[in-house]
Order: structure tokens, then C-alpha cells, then sequence
């Protein structure tokens, strides 16, 4: 097969050919692997063949080593490891040599392909001499140009790919030597120093022994800052990128270094171009965030004033709030038409809000003065840009520095939304969201929200969700936050119940607005909705909810005549049929939890078909809210659910099938629960076919881990739902737990993922074994006696093993499933918990803890002393 041609073909305009071609690739692949690799890898090598056939030669061979999916980039990954070590090295050559090659892009995707074999060979210690042959090609001498551009690139993308404890310090060493000679102003090929500078960004994370080495660090950092000044943009950028990086990854090194950076940041931010000026001001929010992480971690602990946070963004406060000042004054026209800008006043107002929750109270003072200056101006710039300035502080300083200047300055906020400037009236209810959001709390002495206030407020914020669609989005987030404020302070909600009607009328009008170019008007205007249910006094509103249910529905009703042309369309239809299952979950919990149930019990049928025809509609999006609303409609309608289960349960089993989107499988597996509380035994008929689907799920290795937890915990529900029926069930769920528990003795404390993930399962197998022992009490208790010794076991593991510390509920569910143990099996567990006397320690621990988890362990003492007694 011509190689060449077949490529050549593959991108042909005929449809014909390129099928034709496309075929042929597949079968020399598949027919054999080794030689067609070997013939990309020489294609790409070959300065003589067509630039078309080297680019999709490149991209085949670097989409044969690695994938997006995690299983099939494992299979890839085998298939390259298990080829012929001659053909291996054939290919690694041709790469190598194409690094010389005089296309840029047959270079380019050399070096990628590089960094991909050597991802996979460098962990299993092989190619080991790759680093000392890529060194080679900078040193060579006549090396150039772009050979020493490619040679670094493919040195960038290496340390991408591979972890840092896979090079040798000595190839660490040699790789920063070889960045830094790349980087110095001797080297007269600027395509060449950018590469440098890209690479050492990449190698950074490599470095560590090299930063804590004074004199090693202090020539790097030099080298940055001399690069930060070059006369080309993309190299001062690509520099300012490596301070970033560095401010994160070696904060506590960065002392001595800290005035030249000033200096350097200060002079970008005023006058270089905005790509270097992002960048400085990047490096200042990267400090708030390392010094805020710094402030939380050590929060109350005798280190407080440890060495380790050295204040840069205090001691810099009186020169860096001006400097950052000065960039919300460099707007855009436009900017909040877009909802994707990004420019240096955005930036320069994202670091303020960063500063103010480093320092607090301390950044007032020097941000109040300009916020006065500029917000009567006449430039709408000036105005927007005060505007701005004091809704960035408000997250951080203290409610008594704030409230005063708030309550001040609220009135003058209101009128800013008749501002002639559409932009200042955008960032006016930004603020005013962040205002709400941030300060407003009912039952505080001196509210900021008043009876007083409250209906100047509404009036204003009602009349501005007809503004342009940026404005209103802005303003729905602002009724989200006031509405909010009321969700903890039930007599307090009582005060928004006069302007009801009038605020549900304004954001469904608001969300008839938002068509497809402003979806996140929208969006906002129904999740402000849902907001203003939850926190509705149901008593003096129940009428009013149940009007906007039906209103609700007739929406969702509306969109099932919706003309679908094309996958635009479709999607626009699952969005909007999402947003209003949204709503509807949020209406009949909130109906359900109240005297209002009847209003429930009326529509449920109606509730049920919209939900059954939008999964008729199918969207994994529609699906996990559709779900969810049917999940609080079975919470709703009790055992009364059971007639629409033969309709709904085929959707239910294909939801908890659906691997790909885990979410729309997770969210099925809650549901379940839900159906267990509300229809207890009546769900028996449908237990076959649930326990088979959850089994499978559980065996299946690619459905996402998170999901696996809530399946546990599902076997609980179901146990408790259907009692000593779920029998036939043991053989098959009790090994899965046991086995499960096995490996979860122990977690890895230095793997807070595994830590976090290991605890979320042991909850889930406690509650699936409480459930169970709690279903099965009774006249069959001695099914469980088998299990209960190895039940103990694991529980004294997970009480020994400090990591469970990390997530109270675990402690929780833990002493639950003691005390349901002594419960279910009485007396016979007499000797079991004589045989296992940790359980004595273990309460007593528990008594030092919060409330739920002392009742629950005093509760547990008392079955435990009753089996022992008795």
C-alpha cells in the first residue's frame, strides 16, 4: 500500500475516495499494527513527501498512543508497550530525526508524538537516554534554529506529560541548563527563546531540589525577570506565565525576589501590551490566593504567625491598590455584551476581590476615596470603574467596616440603575447581587434590608428586569440573593409575600426574553424563581405557588409542539425543558412540606405524564432534572406513587443503566431511595429488577466511582422498604459489601482523594448494612449472624484508622451500625461484642463529638448493653 497516496486521499474533497481511503487506513491498522506505525512515523520523517500526508500522518500516529477515554488510552498505551522492540526504536529514530526537519509542522508534531511515547516508556524506566539525546541536539555545534525551537518544545512537552519523579535530578539539572541557554539574549532566534521560556514553564514543577538551592534559584529567577523585559510580546508573556506558575508552586522562596517583581509587574501593568499586563496582574491574584489558602489552613492554630506566610499583599497594599485602581478605568466597549471577555479591567477588579479577602478591613480606606472621586463623573467610564472598585470589596472586610458605607451609599446604587451608560447600569446590579449576597442578613441588628427600604428596592429591581438581557440577567442574580437572605429566617420571609405576584410576573416574563442568544437570561430569571419559592411563607402564598405550578406546567407542556430541524434545536429544547423540571422539583417540595399537600395530590397525574414525555424526549440533561422532580413527587404522593411505577419503571432502569452519564445514573440511584421511602413494600414487585441493574452497576468498572456509594447506601433503602423479603437478596449484596470493606481497611492519608472517596464508600456500606439489619429484625434476624463478625471486623478497621477522622459521618454511620447490630440480633450478639471490646473506646470518643453523632452513640450503648445484659 502507497502510504503517501492513501493519506493524500483521506483528505480528498470527493466522498468516494475519502471513504475509500479512510477504509484502507483502518484495515492496515487493524491488519497490522507494527508496520503501520512504522510507515506514519517514516511518512512524517520524509522532508521529500507532501506537507498534507506528513500533518495526517502525525495525527494518526499521535491519536495511536493516546485517547481522551481513560480505557481506551490503557488500551492504546498495551498495544504500544506489547510491539517489537526493534520496530519501537525504528519509530522513536524517525521522530527524532524529524526534529530537524525544514516543516515547522512536521516538527511540531514530532515533538508532541515524542512526549507521548515517552509518557508511557519513562515511567517503566525505558527510552532512558531521550533526555541526553534531545541535550544533544542544543549543544551540536551549527545546531539550528529551528532544530534547537523543535528540540525545546519536545523538552516542554515531556515534562507535561510525564510526573516529576520520573526524571533523575541529573536529567532535571541538564534540562533547566540546557531551558536557560535557550532563554539568554545571545541566542539571536526569537522563535527559539520562546520555546525556551514555554519549556521552562513546563519543567517548573521539576525544579524543586533547584528552588531550594539559593544560588541555583536566584540565577533562575534572574533569567525570568531578564526575559520579562525582551522586546518581543509573546516572550515577556511566556515570562510573566513562569512568575505565576512560580508564585503558586514556590511561594515561600519568593521573598528576596519580591521588589524586583513589583517593579516588573507595575511597569506591564501600566504600559505593555494587555497579554503581559494579564499576566502581571495574574501574579499578584496567584499571591492573594497562596496567602488566603495560608490564612485558612492555619485558622486558629498556634502557627498563626508562622514564618511560612510572608504578607506580600499587606506589605505591598499601599502601591498595589492604586496600580490595580488604575486598569478598571481600560474598559472595553461592549465588554458586558460578551459573555466571555476577559481584559485587563476585569482582571485588574478579580485581584481587588482577591486582596479584600486577603486583608480585610485594610483595603477600605485606600479603595473608598476613588470609589468617591469617580462616581458622579461625567465620563461613563469613571463611573463604571467606582462602581466596580466597591462591589469587588465586599467579600472580605467585616460587616461593621462595610454596613456603614453600604446603608450609605444603597440609595445611590438604586438610582445608578437609570444610568444613561448600559455598562454602568450592568456592573450597578452586579453590586447590587454581590450587596445581597455578601451583607444582607435579616435577623442582624442593624439590617441592611428594611420595611422601610424594601419596597424602593423591589420597585427599582422590578423595573430593571426589562432592561437589554445583560442588565436583567444581572438583575434576576440580584432577586436570587435578596430572596436567598430569607432562607433562614422563616418569619422575616414574610416580608417579600406583597410583592409576590408582581416578582413571579417579571421573571417569567424576563425568561420568555431570553431566546438562544441570551440563554442566560434565562437561566437566572428561573433559578431567581426557584429561589423565591423556597423561601415563600407557604401559609399566606400556597395559592399563589399553585398558580405559578400550573403555569409551570403549561410551559413545559408548550415545549413538546417545539418544531425540531436540527441539534441546535433539540438542545434549546432540553434547556428549557431542564430549567422548568428545575422549578417544578422546587414547587412540589416546597407544596409537600406543608398543609398545601392536597394541591400536590391534585396534579400528580398531570406532574407525571409532562415527565414521562419529556423522557420520551430523551437528553441526559432533562433526564437527571425530570428525575430528580419525580423523585420529590414520590416524597409527595407517598404510597399513592405506586400506579404510575410499570409506566415510569423502564425509564428508572434505563437511567440507572446509563454508564456514559454518570450523573443520570447517580441521580436514578437517589431516586430509587426516594421510591423506597414513599412506597415501602408496594416496591417488592419491582426489587428483581432493580437489585439486577444495581449489582451489575456495582461490577461494572467503567460506570464513574462516585456513583458506587449511593449504591450501597440504595441496599439499605430497599432492605428497609420490603424487610425480611429482601432474604433472597443476601447472597448477592452481602459479598459485595464484604468485598468492598476488604479493601477499605486502611486508606493512603497522603492521597486525600482516595481519603475522601474510601470514606464516602464505608458510609455507604454502613448504611446499606444498617438498612439491612434493620429490614431483616425480626423473625429471620439470624440470616445476619454470618455476616456479623466480619460486620465487626471492618468496623473496628475503620475505627482504627485515624483517615475516617476526615468525615464525621463516617464516625456517624459507623456507631449506627453497632447499635443496629445489638438491636437485630439481641442477645445472640452477647458474645460477638464481648469478643470485639473496642466498641467500648469507640463510644466513649463519640461523647467528645457533636450532638447527632452523641445521641446516636448513646443510643448504641444502650442496645448494645441490653444484648450483653440480657
Amino acid at each position: 500500500m502507497d502510504i503517501t497516496q492513501i493519506l493524500l486521499a483521506a483528505q480528498s474533497p470527493d466522498g468516494n475516495l475519502r471513504s475509500a481511503a479512510e477504509g484502507n487506513i483502518k484495515q492496515f491498522q487493524e491488519q497490522n499494527l507494527p508496520n503501520f506505525l512504522l510507515s506514519l512515523s517514516v511518512e512524517l520523517s520524509n522532508d521529500e513527501r507532501p506537507p498534507e500526508s506528513r500533518r495526517l500522518a502525525g495525527i494518526i500516529l499521535k491519536n495511536s498512543l493516546d485517547a481522551k477515554d481513560s480505557a481506551k488510552k490503557e488500551l492504546l498505551i498495551q498495544q504500544w508497550v506489547s510491539l517489537d522492540p526493534s520496530i519501537k526504536l525504528q519509530i522513536k529514530e524517525s521522530l527524532l530525526i524529524t526534529l530537524g526537519s525544514s516543516v515547522g509542522d512536521a516538527r511540531q508534531t514530532s515533538s508532541q508524538v515524542i512526549a507521548k511515547i515517552a509518557s508511557i516508556e519513562i515511567p517503566r524506566r525505558e527510552w532512558q537516554d531521550l533526555i541526553a539525546k534531545l541535550l544533544s541536539n542544543m549543544t551540536q555545534p551549527g545546531a539550528s534554529a529551528p532544530l534547537k525551537q523543535a528540540t525545546l518544545e519536545a523538552l516542554g512537552y515531556v515534562c507535561e506529560e510525564i510526573p516529576p519523579e520520573h526524571l533523575e535530578q541529573d536529567q532535571v539539572n541538564a534540562v533547566l541548563t540546557a531551558v536557560v541557554q535557550g532563554m539568554n539574549q545571545t541566542e539571536l532566534s526569537s522563535e527559539v527563546r520562546l520555546a525556551a521560556v514555554k519549556a521552562l514553564y513546563n519543567a517548573l514543577d521539576f525544579a524543586e531540589s533547584n528552588f531550594a538551592n539559593e544560588m541555583e534559584r536566584t540565577f533562575i529567577m534572574k533569567v525570568i525577570c531578564d526575559t520579562a523585559v525582551s522586546k518581543e510580546v509573546e516572550i515577556r508573556q511566556a515570562a510573566f506565565e513562569c512568575l505565576v506558575a512560580i508564585a503558586s508552586t514556590y511561594y515561600v522562596h519568593l521573598d528576596p525576589y519580591m521588589q524586583t517583581i513589583f517593579n516588573l509587574t507595575a511597569n506591564a501593568v501600566k504600559g505593555d501590551e494587555e497579554p503581559v499586563a494579564l499576566q502581571a496582574v495574574e501574579f499578584w491574584s496567584t499571591i492573594c490566593e497562596e496567602e488566603i489558602e495560608l490564612q485558612e489552613e492555619y485558622e486558629g492554630s498556634d502557627d498563626a504567625n508562622s514564618t511560612v506566610n510572608y504578607r506580600f499583599i499587606e506589605k505591598a497594599l499601599p502601591s498595589l491598590v492604586p496600580m490595580l485602581l488604575e486598569t478598571l478605568l481600560k474598559q472595553e466597549e461592549d465588554q458586558e455584551q460578551d459573555d466571555n471577555a476577559w481584559n485587563i479591567s476585569m482582571s485588574g477588579g478579580t485581584c481587588l476581590g482577591l486582596i479584600a479577602r486577603t486583608v480585610g478591613d485594610a483595603i477600605v480606606p485606600l479603595v473608598m476615596p476613588f470609589v468617591e472621586a469617580n462616581i458622579t463623573k461625567p465620563d461613563w467610564r469613571c463611573r463604571e470603574a467606582a462602581t466596580f472598585a466597591f462591589g469587588s470589596i465586599l467579600d472580605g472586610p467585616s460587616l461593621e467596616k462595610l454596613a456603614p458605607l453600604v446603608q450609605a451609599g444603597l440609595d445611590f446604587l438604586l438610582n445608578t440603575m437609570n444610568d444613561p451608560n448600559s455598562q454602568v447600569k450592568d456592573t450597578t446590579a452586579w453590586t447590587l447581587g454581590r450587596v445581597f449576597e455578601l451583607l444582607h442578613s435579616p435577623c442582624s441588628t442593624n439590617p441592611i434590608i428594611s420595611n422601610a427600604n424594601l419596597p424602593r428596592i423591589m420597585a427599582v429591581l422590578l423595573e430593571s428586569s426589562k432592561d437589554v438581557p445583560n442588565v436583567a440577567e444581572k438583575v434576576c442574580g440580584a432577586i436570587y440573593f435578596l430572596a436567598q437572605g430569607y432562607e433562614d429566617a422563616e418569619p422575616a420571609s414574610s416580608l417579600l409575600t406583597p410583592y409576590l405576584p408582581n416578582v413571579i410576573a417579571a421573571l417569567l416574563t424576563a425568561a420568555d426574553r431570553g431566546d438562544m442568544t441570551h440563554v442566560r437570561l434565562r437561566a437566572s430569571a428561573y433559578e431567581a424563581l426557584n429561589e423565591i419559592v423556597r423561601v415563600s411563607n407557604i401559609p399566606e402564598t400556597s395559592s399563589i405557588i399553585g398558580q405559578l405550578l400550573q403555569e409551570i406546567m403549561r410551559r413545559l407542556n408548550l415545549t413538546f409542539d417545539h418544531q425540531i430541524f436540527s441539534s441546535g434545536d433539540k438542545e434549546k429544547q432540553s434547556d428549557l425543558q431542564a430549567l422548568l423540571c428545575g422549578v417544578l422539583q422546587v414547587i412540589i417540595q416546597k407544596l409537600s412540606s406543608s398543609d398545601a399537600k392536597s394541591i400536590i395530590a391534585q396534579t400528580a397525574d398531570q406532574l407525571m405524564l409532562l415527565f414521562l414525555r419529556v423522557f420520551a424526549c430523551h437528553s441526559a440533561t432533562v433526564h437527571e432534572e425530570a428525575m430528580l422532580a419525580i423523585g420529590a413527587l414520590a416524597y409527595a404522593t407517598g404510597p399513592d406513587f405506586v400506579k404510575y411505577m410499570p409506566e415510569f419503571f423502564k425509564y428508572l432502569e434505563a437511567g440507572l443503566q446509563n454508564y456514559e452519564e454518570y450523573q443520570v445514573c447517580s441521580i436514578s440511584v437517589g431516586v430509587v431511595g426516594d421510591i423506597c421511602r414513599a412506597l415501602e413494600d408496594k416496591i417488592l414487585p419491582f426489587c428483581d429488577g432493580i437489585m439486577t441493574v444495581l449489582l451489575k452497576d456495582l461490577s461494572n468498572s467503567q460506570l464513574n466511582r462516585s456513583v458506587k456509594p449511593p449504591i450501597f447506601s440504595c441496599f439499605g433503602d430497599i432492605a428497609l422498604a420490603i424487610g425480611e423479603n429482601f432474604e433472597k437478596y443476601l447472597p448477592y449484596a452481602m459479598p459485595m459489601l464484604q468485598g468492598a470493606a476488604e479493601l477499605l481497611v486502611v486508606l493512603d492519608q497522603n492521597d486525600e482523594d482516595m481519603v475522601d472517596y474510601g470514606n464516602q464508600l464505608r458510609r455507604g456500606i454502613f448504611e446499606a448494612y444498617s438498612g439491612i439489619l434493620q429490614g431483616i429484625k425480626g423473625a429471620k434476624a439470624q440470616l445476619m449472624i454470618p455476616y456479623a463478625g466480619h460486620l465487626l471486623q471492618f468496623t473496628e478497621a475503620v475505627y482504627k484508622d485515624r483517615s475516617r477522622l476526615m468525615d464525621e459521618s463516617v464516625t456517624k454511620a459507623a456507631v449506627a451500625v453497632l447499635g443496629d447490630l445489638a438491636d437485630t440480633l439481641g442477645p445472640i450478639s452477647k458474645d460477638l461484642f464481648k469478643s470485639h471490646l473496642f466498641h467500648v473506646e469507640f463510644l466513649r470518643e463519640c461523647l467528645d463529638l457533636d450532638d447527632e453523632v452523641r445521641e446516636t452513640a448513646s443510643w448504641t450503648q444502650g442496645m448494645i448493653n441490653q444484648a450483653i445484659v440480657s
